[in-house]
Parts: structure tokens; sequence; C-alpha cells
């Protein structure tokens, strides 16, 4: 798997910082010609992750990096914050768990989503949450 050229970062610390970053990913899924129910499900994720970031852990950054393997080409969006981290990552998971009186649908709605998803997490340290959306 190789790294292509373009690559950006969107640092989330504001509110007006996820809807940058949601603007920049649906950019690169527009690049990568992505269908138009792709890039929103890619955007829909963007926000999910970017909000968290703001809600749970006051600031962090999201990468956006186009990847090429076997031929085919992708987006690689990794999100890294300094917050509390999760201690329960399969409970966070989890449908319909939440901790801020949501619907619990964010994390466990990525992962459906896209197709490649991996999250690590320390408490008192932070999270890193890494997926990958391939051009079919």
């Amino acid at each position: 798997m190789k790294i292509l050229g373009c690559q950006s970062s969107v640092r989330i610390q504001l509110e007006k910082d996820i809807i940058h970053a949601r603007k920049v990913g649906r950019q690169f899924a527009e690049q990568l010609q992505f269908g138009l129910l792709e890039v929103a499900r890619i955007a829909a994720s963007i926000s999910e992750i970017a909000y968290n970031i703001f809600l749970y852990a006051d600031k962090g950054q999201i990468c956006f990096q186009i990847m090429e393997s076997t031929g085919q080409k992708g987006l690689r969006i990794i999100a890294s914050d300094t917050g509390p981290g999760i201690k329960d990552i399969e409970q966070a998971l989890e449908d319909g768990y939440s901790t801020s009186a949501g619907l619990g649908a964010g994390l466990p709605g990525i992962k459906r989503m896209m197709d490649e998803f991996e999250i690590t997490s320390i408490v008192g340290e932070g999270t890193r949450i890494k997926f990958i959306k391939w051009v079919k």
C-alpha cells in the first residue's frame, strides 16, 4: 500500500472546524470520483469523528491521505486527539451506546460505512481512529 501525493490535515478545536473537515473530505472523495452515496457516507463519517473530537477531547486533528493498493485507490482518514480516551472500545462500538445521551450510532455507523476501520485509545492520553474507503 502506498500513499499518493495528496494529503492534508485539519485541526479540530472549534465547532466551525467540523464543517471545514467535512468539506476537505468531500473534496478528496470527489477527486477520487466516488459516487454520490459514497461521498455522502465519507462526509457523514468525518462529521461524526470531528464532532466527537470537539465534544469529548476539545482538540485534535483529522488527516486525509489518498491511498493506492493493488491498483485500487482509496481515501484514508486518521482522526487523533489527546482527550480522555475511550474506556471500553467494544462498548463504544455497540449500536445504541452513548455517553452523551445521543443515539449511539456514530462509531458503529462509521465502522459499517467504511471498508476498513481501526480504533486505538488510551485512557487519559487520547484516541486514534483510522478508516479507509476504497473506490469500487
